[in-house]
């Protein structure tokens, strides 16, 4: 049947239209179909491929005219017919409006920054005034056969030809030209860095396109680049230091000991760089890892060329794919402690942003760091590590992972034992967080108390006392607690102004507020005094919004639990403090007490009331002044019979009407009724959660760590 064949037919059919997913361009879709016709047309074999083709449009931006665009497309790719330009123009209007993927950007990102070697300087003996000619190349490749001076002047002249990526194919077929190129480079390269720096540059020009690796293969050069570097680097090593033997004041010899560097490193940067071509192939990525690549690009790290080090870097990036080649790094590391101490210090700057601190749960950061932690044994803990760990326990899944396992008891045996305030001060962010977290310092409240103490140091005490506080754990026995470590004596001396640093009195202030929670520890509290303390404390400080926010809350638990109901005189006169915080428990407070003590409910009303009309009751009593009426009312601050209702004047005694602020509009102090019928501050229930506070660091704390 073949002998019948003559005549060979090839049709085109186009198919869909569409955009690229990730690139500016359009995919055509199409298929060929070939058929082998015999003498007499009849169809003898056929066969059908299903193709695409890309046409990028990477000129297209905001401001190209979409439809000149598709005239063009159209008119240049024949596998679109011309009634398709309406879609094709549709189509590039959508690529001209797509968001850039993540994929087009880095795409776009690397083609713009496609690195290549530096331009070389010329070297010493080496200028050229002449341009190369293709034409010429057998008069360059007689050079390569002369001394050393010649040799550099012929393969530059090569070089300017293969920095052409025209000039490769046909300097590719020039057996002669290459062979004598790797031979001069095989015989030479220890005689002339220069020499060595230019024939490797013309290898790297081939090595840029992956269809020319096999004659840089072929003619070993990636095995001669490995021994060019791990050459240099050990010349490297025997130079004498620029602080040493070539001080300052030789200058002759500075020039000369530069010049040297520079030269080297421009060899040791094309060396690499071809290297890293090469290294595409997996195959050939092995065999460097074989030859010691990693400990090579390790060592080139501790060079102060940028470029170097860039390319380095990048060679690195791409070895580390591969879990044998990281852990040739790790253990390659020569300047691993200069590099450990900066990544602590970067970590340190990440952590202080609480935006980023929940990261490190996708990481194996904090296992580490708690390994660390553990390997400091006795010793003092570094500042970098415990200032990372205290700013991480600030965040509430970072704090789970360090409890996990025995975690929580490492740190706790090594705080106590060392009386390690910032290692405590880590568990005491730790503690603040709700959740199960809390529950696990259950075993841990009898060595806390039993640190609470007027022979410890503050600092230290602040810490024990602040993590104590944190845990607002329903279960606990605080009561025992109290009675066990005699710490109520304790805590009633500190609420003394002065008594301490305003830090360790707050934190006293706090610990009695989640104490009082107990409804036998606020009886007992309350019973021991500490009452006129806190009123005490509560003049001394009340330009402290927190200092009074804390000890309004103290109140607060201490009427809730029907403790005492010696302090709505003092609440009475916060209930309008410019403070929403401390007016809303003020306020919660007065409601109870209000509940529970019918004269003390009357006075509160009519102050309420008071504030409420204190505009309209000015101008009323002025008016009265002024007119000097006999109904003046004197100084008597008790009387009442100015309060007016909705009939006119209260009663004498004072007392209004429930009803009567039930037509009124929610103001500051008065509940607020939602929809659902429950009211926001309801009381009935539960005591609400304790004030914020700031725990850790505070925004107007300094670190405990500064780097200059």
């Amino acid at each position: 049947m073949q002998d019948d064949a003559r005549y060979l037919k090839r049709k085109v059919t186009a198919g869909s239209l569409d955009v690229h997913p990730t690139e500016k361009a359009l995919v055509v879709h199409y298929e060929v179909e070939a058929s082998i016709l015999g003498e007499g047309g009849g169809h003898v074999v056929g066969e059908r491929k299903e193709g695409q083709k890309i046409i990028r449009v990477k000129s297209l931006s905001p401001s190209t005219d979409v439809g000149a665009l598709a005239r063009k497309v159209v008119e240049e790719c024949k596998l679109i017919p011309s009634s398709r330009l309406p879609q094709v123009e549709q189509l590039l209007y959508y690529l001209q409006n797509r968001k850039s993927s993540p994929v087009e950007g880095k795409m776009e990102k690397k083609e713009k920054r496609t690195a290549k070697p530096r331009e070389l300087t010329p070297f010493e003996g080496m200028e050229l005034n002449e341009e190369a000619s293709i034409t010429k190349v057998d008069e360059y490749i007689e050079l390569l056969y002369e001394g050393i001076p010649e040799k550099i002047r012929g393969s530059a002249l090569i070089l300017q030809l293969a920095r052409n990526p025209d000039n490769l194919e046909e300097l590719l077929h020039n057996e002669a030209a290459l062979g004598a190129l790797a031979r001069v480079l095989r015989e030479d390269w220890k005689q002339s860095v220069e020499l060595a720096t230019i024939i490797i540059y013309i290898f790297f020009c081939f090595s840029s396109f992956a269809q020319f690796h096999g004659v840089v293969s072929h003619y070993k050069i990636g095995a001669l680049c490995m021994s060019v570097v791990e050459h240099e680097l050990k010349r490297h090593d025997v130079w004498p230091p620029e602080n040493g033997s070539l001080r300052r004041d030789q200058d002759k010899a500075v020039r000369k000991y530069h010049g040297l560097l520079s030269k080297q490193e421009q060899l040791l940067r094309v060396s690499l760089y071809l290297l890293l071509n090469l290294a595409e192939d997996t195959r050939t990525e092995l065999k460097m890892r074989n030859k010691n690549i990693v400990g090579l690009l390790v060592k080139v790290l501790e060079r102060d060329d940028e470029e170097l080090l860039v390319l380095v870097v990048s060679f690195l990036k791409k070895l580390s794919i591969f879990l044998e080649n990281k852990n040739d790094m790790s253990q390659d590391g020569g300047s691993d402690e200069n590099n450990r101490q900066v990544a602590m210090r970067i970590l340190y700057h990440i952590s202080i942003d609480d935006r980023f601190k929940g990261m490190f749960v996708y990481t194996d950061c904090i296992p580490q760091l708690m390994q660390m932690l553990y390997e400091h044994g006795e010793e003092e803990t570094e500042a970098e590590l415990i200032s990372i760990c205290i700013n991480l326990a600030a965040n509430k899944r970072n704090a789970q992972l360090m409890c996990e396992g025995n975690g929580l008891k490492m740190l706790m045996k090594r705080a106590l034992k060392m009386k390690d305030c910032l290692l405590m001060k880590m568990i005491r962010n730790i503690s603040q967080h709700d959740g199960p977290t809390k529950s696990v310092f259950i075993d841990y409240v009898g060595d806390l108390a039993a640190e609470i103490r007027a022979e410890e140091e503050e600092e230290w005490v602040l810490e024990c006392l602040g993590t104590l506080a944190n845990l607002t754990i329903p279960d606990l026995d605080w009561e025992l607690v109290l009675k066990e470590y005699n710490l109520v004596p304790y805590l009633k001396d500190r609420l003394k102004p002065g008594s301490a640093e305003d830090d360790l009195i707050l934190e006293v202030v706090i610990m009695i507020g989640t104490v009082s929670m107990d409804d036998a520890c606020a009886a007992m509290l309350a019973k021991s005094g500490i009452i006129p303390a806190l009123i005490e404390l509560l003049n001394a400080q009340q330009e402290d919004d927190e200092f009074v926010c804390q000890i309004v809350y103290v109140f607060y638990q201490m009427v809730f639990h029907q403790a005492t109901r010696d302090a709505p005189a003092y609440l009475i006169d916060l209930m309008h403090d410019k403070n929403a915080e401390i007016r809303k428990v003020c306020d919660n407070t007065l409601d109870i007490i209000a509940e529970y003590d019918e004269e003390w409910g009357r006075k509160i009303q009519s102050e309420k009331f008071r504030f409420h009309n204190n505009q309209w009751l000015e101008m009323v009593e002025s008016r009265q002044a002024d007119e000097s009426e006999p109904y003046l009312y004197d100084n008597d601050n008790d009387r009442t019979d100015l309060f007016y209702s909705a009939d006119g004047i209260t009663p004498a005694d004072g007392s209004v009407s429930p009803d009567f602020f039930s037509d009124l509009q929610p103001q500051n102090g008065d509940l607020l009724h939602t929809g659902d019928g429950n009211d926001v501050f309801d009381q009935t229930s539960s005591s609400p959660g304790r004030p914020a506070t700031a725990y850790g660091f505070r925004p107007d704390e300094q670190p405990f760590y500064q780097y200059s």
